[in-house]
């Protein structure tokens, strides 16, 4: 038998939020506001599930930063290096209560924001309502969730950003 592919347009709704601050201190701001992911986590996860897991999944913030690339860097390759962060950020527990209902969840957790210096001056943070990337699939205990991931994500980046 071979392979198959559909495809299908989704509509996204893409946030942007404009700040007179410096990239840099909102980026600042957002870490210590959001924490980075605890680093037991990935190792108890290969042990795979157990009590010490759940409780540590339970424990943990609402909010963790998985990863932090450096896009601006990239930029400097045709021309000038400007501040510019891509952040992934989500919650694993959060995350498997959407894709114990739907696996290809996993393409969209953990969130990805963007935090970059505007060429006139203060930033923008940009990303994708996760409510409206997770709501693609149909199943509204996935969308339930994502809900509670806008209304986290919206305070931290707005703090942030104000």
């Amino acid at each position: 038998m071979s392979p198959s592919m559909s495809r299908r347009a989704i509509e996204v709704t893409h946030v942007v939020i404009e700040s007179p601050k410096a990239a840099s201190d909102i980026q600042a701001s957002l870490e210590s506001l959001i924490p980075p992911i605890d680093e037991e986590t990935a190792l108890l996860l290969s042990d795979g599930i157990t009590d010490r897991l759940k409780q540590r999944l339970e424990a943990a913030p609402e909010l963790s930063i998985f990863l932090k690339r450096d896009h601006g860097m990239l930029i400097g390759l045709y021309g000038n290096v400007r501040d510019a962060v891509q952040y992934e950020i989500g919650n694993p527990l959060t995350a498997s209560r959407m894709t114990r209902y739907q696996l290809a969840a996993g393409l969209y957790a953990p969130l990805r924001v963007i935090i970059y210096e505007k060429s006139d001056g203060g930033s923008c943070i940009e990303y994708d309502l996760p409510s409206s990337v997770f709501g693609q699939f149909g199943d509204d205990r996935v969308t339930e969730v994502a809900r509670g991931l806008d209304v986290a994500l919206a305070r931290a980046l707005s703090a942030a950003a104000g």
